[in-house]
């Protein structure tokens, strides 16, 4: 699967956050997130889902389990199966997840 930009599927979530899916094949799904200053992911663990996720462009409150930091653009974070997690956007960022399984719940909230 190729997917550009352009081209891909993106879902308002709320007035701070939008979500492109990116490419997604076998059991893996990459999203890109884009948050504006202030927008919060709430804190929420995945039961089905391993989620691994890179900063791209700005800086997070990252909370995964018990443990807070403060993440950059190159840092990164593991969230396992039903370990809580969230981030709250510290300037406009940019979040690339990527999922094990993919989110099927994700292809059925597409615009």
């Amino acid at each position: 699967m190729i997917i550009e930009n352009s081209q891909a599927a993106k879902t308002v979530l709320n007035e701070s956050s939008s979500r492109t899916l990116l490419a997604r094949g076998g059991s893996l799904m990459m999203v890109e997130v884009t948050f504006a200053k202030g927008g919060i992911g709430e804190i929420h663990s995945h039961d089905a889902h391993e989620q691994i996720s890179y900063i791209v462009k700005g800086s997070f409150e990252v909370k995964v389990g018990e443990e807070t930091r403060i993440l950059k653009a190159g840092d990164s974070f593991y969230a396992g199966y039903n370990i809580p997690h969230g981030v709250k956007a510290l300037e406009d960022s940019v979040i690339l997840d990527v999922f094990n399984p993919f989110r099927e719940d994700f292809l059925e909230k597409q615009e």
